[in-house]
This record gives structure tokens, C-alpha cells and sequence, in this order.
């Protein structure tokens, strides 16, 4: 009942808003001039609100570059990402140059041709010379950004197996991502869907009867050792996910029923990272946000750590938001040294090891990295 009085209530004033504002339109009304032509002084205000408008859309242009740069993610930490972002860059150069002189000559022809009394707007049917600039400028500039598009797509899809790369499998399922590793012999076993058996634990349908599946090692946890290339197979097993690990600038959707691939090289470990200044500063600003948290009694108010982190770049469902995994970047002997205490496909599931499908470390659940900006 409340719920109906109040639209009432708001519909009759909104009804009042209305009637008010004919009665305003009425009593301003001249007799002898129609107002509903446009005349020189309507005109003249015009050219003053665009100029106006442009000033204000450059302000905020501005603004924005100052107070949200901030939050842009670090140097890439991978050896393709470098490439990546200066496309990504000189296309945003490309773009805002453009955009600042269209935008000017267009608020600026929009005052100085306003209409006035008496004088005729020149009209041209067409010209060859113009039309020719306006289109031959946008097709080279365009021509050369996918070209170059299409050379660094190439150079970052390089999947093979030259450089003697580390092979990962990533597999996806609402909500959580599971790795796997080849083992001793970098060689993933056969695997579907099909052959999960949940009562066995085996959660990732590996083909029990595949050697190459006896030494994989299934983690909750991913660990990369700096600086060797890592070739991704990715599978997923309900709908489509994406994996997205923004700070090495890969991203490679993981469709149900194929096998997608990506490859990067990761350049900077973790504890370097850390110690980035742009990362430091993050650091900084969201721990200060989490003390005022914890201070109130808030969740999710412990100091937060830095971490790379995979995530679903898909909507997958209404627990998208939490579906990430820890990353882990260290030296070779580090990776070499964590990789030989876990345990194999074979020592847990095909060992009848019901109790422990696949390997698990403390602090695997991976806080959003999530900033509050002010």
C-alpha cells in the first residue's frame, strides 16, 4: 500500500511539473514572434554553450588523466607485453589527437557558421579533392595499425615447442580455475570431460590408462619460473570462460569442448614486482583503505599483499567475480624445487589417494584486487 501511494504521489507531481512548465512556455509567448524558429540571439547563445561544451569535455579529458592514471596496471611482466602496450599506446595517441581536432573544428565551424538573419548557408553538392582527404588519411592510418595489429598478434601466438617451453593445462569450471603440469616428462596426458569420475576424485577427466598422465601434477596453485617460455592448453568444463592474467597481458578464451592455446615468457618474479613503485603505491592506497575498514569492523580488512592472479575475463555465472588464481613467478630453482614435492596424477588418484585429489598449499585462496579510489 505504501509502495502505491508513493508512485501516486509522484506520478501527481510529475503531472504538476508539467502543467507548470506549459503555463511557463504560455506566459512567455509573444504575439508578434514565433518561438518556435530559432533567431539570431538563440543562435548566438548556442555557439557560446558549444564552446562551453568543448571546454568542459577537454577539463574532464584532463582531470581524468590526472587523478585515475594511477590505477593503470604496472610495467608488463612478460616479454611480449612490452610490444603489446606500445600498440595499445600509440593507438590512444592516434585516437585522442584526432578526437581533440575534430572535436575543436567541430565546435568551433558550429559557432562561427551559426545562422543568422539574412545570410545563406554555402552549399557544396560535393568535392572530389575534400572527400578524397577524408578518406585516404583514415584508410592509411587504419591500414597501418591492423597491419601492425596483425604482426604482434603473430609474434605473441608463436605457440612452439623450439625453446623447449614449460606445458601448462588451465581448466576452467564455474567457479574455479585448476593447473596441471606435465611432470617429469613435460607431457600432459590424454584428457575429456567424459572420463571424470567424481567418486575417484578425478576432477579432470585424465585418461587413467594414458602413461603420459601418471607423473602430471594437478595444483591449485600456479607457479611459473622466470624467464622460460610457458606454452597454456586450455580446456574448460561447463561454459565459456576466459583466462586473463593482466599483468603479463594474456588473455585466451577457454571454450568447452576444444583446446585454446596461449604462450608468454614472464620476465619479472614476484618479489620484484613487489617492489615496483607503481605497485608500492597500490599497495600503499589500498591498505590505507582497509585499515579504515577494519576500523569499522569491516570484511575483507587484513593487509593486502601483492600478487599476479589469473581470472575469468567472462561472465560466467553469479560467482564470476570471485573465479581467480594465485600466481606465482619465481627463479627456475625455485619452480624446480616446489614442482619435485608435490604430488603426481598416479601417487593420488590412480594410487587410490581418495583423500587428496590434487595438491593444495596454505593461502591458495586469492583476494579480488579490488582499489576503492577516492
Amino acid at each position: 500500500m505504501t509502495a502505491l501511494l508513493t508512485l501516486t504521489v509522484l506520478v501527481l507531481v510529475g503531472i504538476a511539473i508539467w502543467q507548470m512548465t506549459k503555463i511557463f512556455e504560455l506566459s512567455q509567448m509573444k504575439t508578434a514572434e514565433n518561438t518556435e524558429i530559432a533567431n539570431d540571439s538563440d543562435n548566438k547563445y548556442n555557439g557560446y554553450l558549444l564552446f562551453m561544451f568543448l571546454i568542459f569535455i577537454y577539463g574532464i579529458t584532463i582531470f581524468s588523466f590526472a587523478k585515475y592514471t594511477k590505477v593503470l596496471l604496472p610495467e608488463a611482466s612478460s616479454a611480449h607485453g612490452g610490444e603489446y602496450d606500445q600498440l595499445m599506446w600509440v593507438s590512444f595517441a592516434i585516437i585522442f589527437f584526432v578526437q581533440t581536432i575534430t572535436q575543436a573544428l567541430l565546435h568551433y565551424f558550429g559557432y562561427k557558421y551559426r545562422g543568422e538573419k539574412g545570410k545563406k548557408a554555402l552549399f557544396f553538392a560535393d568535392n572530389d579533392r575534400l572527400e578524397f582527404i577524408w578518406t585516404i588519411i583514415p584508410v592509411i592510418v587504419l591500414a597501418g595499425l591492423i597491419l601492425w595489429g596483425l604482426y604482434t598478434w603473430t609474434n605473441i601466438m608463436d605457440i612452439n615447442d623450439e625453446d623447449d617451453p614449460l606445458i601448462v593445462e588451465l581448466y576452467a569450471q564455474q567457479f574455479n580455475w585448476t593447473a596441471r603440469y606435465g611432470g617429469q616428462d613435460n607431457v600432459l596426458g590424454d584428457a575429456s570431460v567424459r572420463l571424470i569420475d567424481i567418486d575417484k576424485a578425478n576432477v579432470l577427466g585424465l585418461d587413467e590408462s594414458d602413461p603420459n598422465a601418471e607423473d602430471d601434477i594437478i595444483v591449485k596453485e600456479l607457479h611459473l619460473p622466470v624467464g622460460r617460455k610457458v606454452n597454456f592448453m586450455m580446456r574448460s568444463q561447463d561454459v565459456l570462460h576466459s583466462a586473463y592474467m593482466p599483468h603479463f597481458r594474456a588473455q585466451m578464451n577457454c571454450v568447452p569442448g576444444m583446446i585454446t592455446q596461449f604462450s608468454f615468457t614472464p620476465t619479472v618474479t614476484t618479489e620484484e614486482i613487489r617492489l615496483n613503485p607503481d605497485v608500492v603505491d597500490k599497495v600503499k592506497r589500498t591498505n590505507a583503505i582497509r585499515a579504515e575498514w577494519a576500523a569499522e569492523g569491516k570484511p575483507n580488512s587484513e593487509p593486502w599483499v601483492f600478487d599476479y592472479v589469473l581470472l575469468c575475463n567472462k561472465i560466467c555465472g553469479k560467482s564470476h567475480y570471485n573465479m581467480q588464481m594465485k600466481i606465482i613467478v619465481e627463479t627456475e630453482e625455485e619452480f624446480n624445487k616446489w614442482l619435485a614435492e608435490q604430488k603426481t596424477f598416479k601417487e593420488t588418484v590412480i594410487g587410490d589417494d581418495s583423500e587428496q585429489a590434487f595438491n593444495t598449499s596454505d593461502g591458495v585462496d586469492v583476494e579480488p584486487e579490488t582499489e576503492v579510489v577516492d
